[in-house]
């Protein structure tokens, strides 16, 4: 794919388009025709989401207000009560949570931490994120999402800027009061499907978002990776394929990986005939380091670290679990792949309003997109995909433990 080519996508959809929105399904549609001009068949399939619009959210510290964003999806009300700062998660600081707002020092929260918040007797909790010594306040949208909460109630939730975070501590703030009133429904989000077909009935998936969070246009964060799929498509387009190849762009992964665990819901009968994923999440930065995450056997992590040695293309492969659309495949059992080229923060920042296509090398997405046809044409073109079936012992521990269904060590 040339260069003006690359350039004109990341131009068409260089604005936010986070899960379940209008803007979102305007992008699949816009990936659905891109498809279609490269030749491959396509079509948009939709699932359930839940969706909520805020109609306020605030929040007062000892009387006075401080800018903040209500979480979706947590319900409405108010909620008064005495802070309680805890920047650790151990049992300790959680049994002081009881009857307390509490502040935490993250943007998020994992499914055993809210469990054990609802279970100390939390009133609500107050996130925080942002960097006290960057001029922006953008303060970001986040939900509270179902796998979070599971069996137990919902509590008001709100997030602050960090520089509101640090005076509430700094001046000993005592009462806090949480109002959010909002509207809540069960919304749609999309994957786009796209297939080149091969001589067997087995396929390999490739997968990447296209989906943002509220406050990013999602340039690198995936849009690269989408651009890899087209990339793809048209490189191996017209060639004989032994595999057929079938190009996932998911949405609604940055609210938990929905777009890929409703695939594999909706698509279980067929997916005994996937042989391999191939997931793409972030790449083409101008600086950066390419990394591998296989969620499959061993010799994947060699296969790959010989051909990076024989074409000249460095990089970094292990085993494990990489939080991206790989995972609900490997979790089904299909040995999956994560490939991914990682600059860091400081070079080119996600989930935020610096997400935008001048942190993109398109040289550099031209190589990456290289290597990522080429290994696909060899898997794709093998007379039986040489990855084993098996998902390793090590990677579904990691897999119990990413998907919330067993505490870490």
């Amino acid at each position: 794919m040339n260069k003006r080519a690359l350039k004109k996508i990341f131009t068409d959809t260089d604005y936010v388009h986070r899960s379940g929105t209008p803007e979102e399904l305007q992008v699949a549609e816009y990936l659905k025709a891109r498809c279609e001009e490269l030749g491959a068949n396509a079509w948009i399939e939709s699932f359930p989401v839940a969706m909520a619009e805020i109609e306020e959210a605030h929040v007062f510290a000892d009387g006075k207000e401080i800018p903040c964003k209500g979480f979706f999806c947590c319900g409405s009300g108010e909620e008064e009560g005495e802070l309680f700062y805890m920047p650790g998660q151990d049992k300790v600081s959680i049994a002081g949570a009881k009857d307390k707002i509490v502040l935490m020092d993250t943007s998020g929260i994992t499914y055993f931490t809210y469990q054990d918040l609802m279970k100390a007797g939390a009133k609500a909790i107050l996130f925080q994120n942002g960097n006290l010594h960057y001029s922006d306040r953008d303060i970001d949208e986040r939900d509270l999402r179902d796998v979070v909460i599971g069996e137990e109630r919902k509590v008001l939730c709100a997030m602050i800027h960090t520089e509101s975070a640090v005076q509430m501590v700094k001046n000993g703030v005592k009462k806090v009061k949480i109002e959010i009133r909002q509207n809540e429904w069960e919304g749609e989000s999309h994957n786009v499907v796209a297939e080149l077909p091969g001589e067997r009935d087995e396929w390999i998936v490739l997968s990447a978002h296209y989906d943002t969070t509220a406050l990013s246009h999602g340039s690198y964060d995936n849009m690269t990776g989408c651009v890899g799929l087209l990339g793809v498509i048209e490189s191996l387009r017209g060639k004989k394929l032994n595999y057929g190849l079938r190009f996932v762009f998911c949405g609604s992964e940055e609210r938990g990986l929905l777009g890929s665990k409703a695939y594999g819901s909706d698509h279980e009968e067929e997916l005994s005939k996937i042989a391999l994923n191939i997931n793409l999440d972030m790449i083409g930065t101008i600086m950066g380091k390419f990394i591998v995450c296989a969620s499959a056997e061993e010799k994947l992590v060699n296969y790959l670290t010989y051909m990076s040695a024989e074409i000249g293309f460095p990089l970094d492969a292990r085993t494990g679990v990489y939080s991206s659309d790989s995972t609900p495949f490997a979790d089904k059992g299909v040995p999956a792949v994560s490939l991914a080229r990682i600059a860091g923060g400081n070079v080119a920042p996600i989930h935020c309003r610096f997400d935008r296509p001048d942190v993109l090398s398109m040289d550099q997405l031209q190589k990456d997109i290289g290597f990522i046809a080429e290994f696909t044409r060899r898997m794709a073109q093998a007379v039986v995909c040489p990855v084993g079936r098996e998902i390793p012992e090590n990677v579904k521990k990691e897999l119990d433990e990413y998907l919330y269904r067993k505490r870490k060590d």
